[in-house]
């Protein structure tokens, strides 16, 4: 496998790191890292916990919303010119941060970070990926994706490091200015050197693999109207809904399992190792069999580190339940991305993705809201890692009967 990614990146390297840096500035506008800025917003602005969490999730909604059809444009406009708006886009979002006085313009705010760092970053880096490979689409993805883990384990020293010596507004300003400053031009640059045909991925020796893009090309309608996408599409976000929940009211689980902060926080080490190592692992898979056949193993290691955490108790378990977690997303991401285009093809794969995306953003920001609502009406910590156990084996079984067991490909499914 180390063979495969070393001989892949040393052929296609512009076009990957275009692809890691681009999903990397996306990390930004996550949550693990936005949540460094939470004590901050509140502070600064005289907010209660409350009021923050709920400027937080309809920002994070309204992004959702308005990324299914935005996100579709990267089928239809240049690389170039949509990379230029989405860098245009997130460095208005961390002025307004800068420049934030007022509820309003922390939602403003919070929205752009939201839309263009959550949504339309890694979007454009993910769906180029696939639409540039075929044969080897699941390393593409996997090393796009890595932008995640290293982000996890990189910014937040960053953000802490910015807002001690700066303060948090100032360290808004820094990140504003890195963006068209630093990453825009590199990301021109990789663009246009990707497009040398000796970089051209028919070009590299592919013996052991063979090529699983489809014919046909299905269109958003087409997966709308397709049984087998709405059989999958709990455990395709079942992942991103249980974690965010899960970080987002860390603070509820910690005393109710007995885990400290220090300790949890030492957790996230072992959670952005096991991304990492997950995602590399899914990619060379994918590429081996197919996202298709891989999409029901995927969720099983969030069941059993839910199940766990529902039963037992120890500062193992604390452990156990990120090192799972992060497997599960690591995993989750070239497994389910190559899915899309295995089944669909790749002409309107970013309409496609874009509507996927956008789905995944709306359930971040119902599984905040969803789990409060559960925590104020009593339910403890074990009953609500239980319960979400139930829900991941449930759709576990919903996919044994979706892409897996009919035919792959669009075209086959409606000869």
């Amino acid at each position: 496998m180390i063979k495969e990614y070393t001989a892949f990146i040393k052929h296609s390297w512009p076009i990957l790191v275009f692809g890691m840096m681009t999903v990397f500035m996306g990390n930004f506008g996550q949550s693990f890292f936005v949540s460094w800025f939470g004590n901050s917003f509140q502070e600064g602005l005289g907010l209660s916990a409350t009021s923050y969490g709920s400027a937080y999730s309809m920002a994070t909604l309204a992004s959702g919303l308005l990324l299914m059809w935005i996100g579709g444009r990267v089928d239809d406009v240049p690389l170039e010119k949509f990379i230029i708006f989405c860098t245009i886009g997130l460095c208005a979002a961390a002025l307004t941060l800068w420049q934030s006085n007022s509820l309003p313009m922390l939602i403003i705010g919070l929205f752009l970070l939201r839309f263009f760092g959550q949504g339309l970053f890694p979007h454009t880096a993910i769906t180029t990926m696939m639409k540039t490979f075929s044969l080897n689409r699941g390393k593409s993805l996997s090393v796009a994706t890595s932008g995640v883990p290293l982000g996890e384990i990189i910014l937040p020293s960053i953000a802490v490091f910015l807002i001690v010596q700066l303060g948090w507004q100032q360290s808004w300003l820094v990140i504003a200015l890195s963006v068209p400053l630093l990453y825009l031009p590199l990301a021109l640059y990789l663009i246009k050197r990707s497009k040398d045909e000796k970089y051209n991925e028919h070009n590299l020796s592919q013996s052991n693999h063979i090529d699983k893009s489809v014919k046909a090309d299905g269109s958003r309608r087409t997966l709308l109207s397709d049984y087998r996408f709405w059989l999958a599409l709990p455990t395709v976000l079942s992942a991103p809904f249980i974690v965010t929940g899960v970080f987002i009211h860390q603070g509820f689980f910690l005393p109710q399992m007995g885990w400290t902060p220090i300790l949890f926080a030492s957790c996230f080490v072992f959670y952005g190792v096991a991304h990492w190592f997950a995602s590399v692992n899914a990619g060379a898979m994918v590429d081996r069999f197919s996202g298709v056949q891989l999409l029901k193993f995927y969720p099983i290691p969030m069941f059993v580190a839910l199940l766990l955490a529902s039963q037992l108790s120890g500062d193992w378990i604390a452990y156990a339940l990120l090192i799972l977690l992060g497997i599960t997303i690591g995993s989750g991401s070239p497994i389910i991305n190559a899915l899309w285009a295995e089944v669909y093809g790749t002409k309107h794969i970013g309409k496609i993705r874009a509507l996927t995306a956008s789905l995944t953003v709306i359930s971040t920001s119902i599984s905040p809201i969803l789990f409060g609502y559960l925590i104020d009406h009593g339910i403890s910590g074990s009953q609500l890692f239980f319960w979400l156990a139930m829900y991941v084996l449930v759709a576990i079984l919903a996919t044994l009967f979706s892409y897996s067991y009919a035919s792959n490909s669009y075209e086959s499914n409606n000869k």
